[in-house]
């Protein structure tokens, strides 16, 4: 499809931090809103191939949520912390149910650019290589870029 935007994804050399930017033809309250309001998050997130259930989610600074995607009958549980919700930034806590130990802190940082677009710039930090690694082989980059390509339907068409 003609205008796809991609996400940037990149590996740290030095840290165990994937860093992930895109531009949105979106102001920053569009993209926080989307990111904070569990009925729109469940509309965008992960590959076209799943489904998401928002089980738990109160999107405020010291707030948690938790949700479950479900792929040809199989669910993937995740769950975290908000630490900080900014009209600017976000900072939370990431878990894959499937690995409990493998906690990363994410912030998101939403810039504006003018003329109704934003850059959202993404940072994880995880605990080793081997996570970063591991994270970037899952197919992520097919997660991110279907999600955003879906978010970006939804402020097209008025949504968000």
């Amino acid at each position: 499809m003609a205008g796809i935007t991609e996400a940037t994804i990149e590996a740290d050399p030095r840290l165990p931090v994937i860093r992930t930017t895109r531009d949105f033809a979106a102001t920053p309250e569009q993209l926080v809103r989307a990111h904070t309001d569990p009925v729109l998050f469940a509309r965008w997130v992960g590959p076209d191939a799943t489904t998401t259930r928002v089980e738990h989610w109160d999107a405020r600074t010291g707030g948690s949520w938790r949700y479950v995607s479900v792929h040809d009958g199989t669910e993937y549980g995740f769950h975290g912390c908000f630490h900080e919700v900014r009209p600017d930034r976000i900072v939370q806590t990431f878990t894959f149910d499937g690995d409990p130990d493998g906690v990363a802190l994410e912030t998101f940082w939403f810039e504006d650019l003018g003329d109704g677009r934003t850059r959202l710039r993404a940072q994880s930090l995880v605990d080793s290589f081997e996570s970063r690694d591991a994270w970037l082989r899952s197919g992520m980059e097919v997660g991110v870029n279907e999600g955003y390509a879906k978010l970006d339907g939804m402020l097209a068409d008025g949504t968000v």
